[in-house]
């Protein structure tokens, strides 16, 4: 079942387009040069493909504004020189393709600012669109009263869904949608190609939202391709794999 709106708020890939504002999540850049440190040597491709997915989803979107939400770049303490080209770079090209660029502060971004700073941008904690919270996700905020939006959209999580196939079991990037306190949540995908990210129905939740949500009745979007499908909740899917018979996911009913 092919679906791509959630709460008002539109999918396109790996992107989400919420009102004028398109937003995209845990980027990483940077990532392969902390690999190679570590000894993993993986060349240096992750860029060119951000930049050919971004062309694409900026020639399907009206959006004028970008939000990244979080962990543009990938090493905690430090700024290695793959992350000082890569993020420039990106910040140079999104500032020829949109009016505006905010930058929320993620858990790999103590040292984003800086990087900010040279580009003329500021790094937010969060940000509003008018009826939709956009945060990281990897922690809750204290003045959670505060928050008037009806609508919460985090990253942090890098949620993906092991299906199977057969024998075969892939990993496909996701949305995650549900409830959390008194307002709707959707959790993003990561904008990075280096790994798929975590299991949603393997994996122990990482962002202290979903911990406290219920996340078994979370909603399932996977996304393929500019291709989303809807596969419905976390507990039915486990309840599907535990079948006694195989399944090739693309037949399955999932309404």
């Amino acid at each position: 079942m092919v679906q791509n709106n959630i709460f008002g708020a539109k999918i396109l890939d790996l992107a989400l387009e919420v009102e004028d504002h398109l937003i995209i999540s845990d980027l990483h850049l940077g990532y392969e040069e902390a690999l190679n440190y570590q000894g993993i040597m993986i060349p240096k491709f992750q860029y060119p493909k951000i930049i050919r997915r971004m062309e694409e989803i900026h020639f399907r979107s009206d959006c004028t504004r970008i939000i990244i939400n979080g962990d543009l770049k990938h090493e905690f303490g430090k700024i290695n020189r793959q992350e000082w080209k890569e993020t420039l770079k990106f910040i140079d090209y999104l500032q020829e393709h949109f009016q505006d660029i905010i930058l929320i502060k993620g858990n790999h971004d103590p040292l984003t600012p800086i990087i900010a700073q040279k580009t003329g941008l500021d790094v937010h904690p969060h940000y509003s669109t008018g009826n939709f919270m956009v945060m990281h996700g990897d922690k809750i905020p204290e003045k959670w009263d505060e928050i008037t939006e009806d609508n919460i959209v985090i990253g942090h999580e890098h949620p993906a869904v092991g299906i199977r196939s057969g024998e075969r079991m892939e990993k496909v990037k996701c949305f995650l949608a549900g409830d959390f306190r008194d307002k709707k949540i959707i959790v993003m995908p990561s904008f990075n190609f280096i790994t798929e990210g975590s299991d949603v129905l393997h994996e122990k939740p990482l962002s202290p939202f979903l911990k406290e949500a219920n996340h078994d009745e979370m909603k399932v979007f996977g996304v393929e391709n500019f291709e989303t499908f809807y596969f419905g909740t976390i507990s039915h899917l486990l309840k599907v794999q535990q079948e006694p018979y195989p399944y090739d996911a693309h037949f399955i009913d999932f309404d």
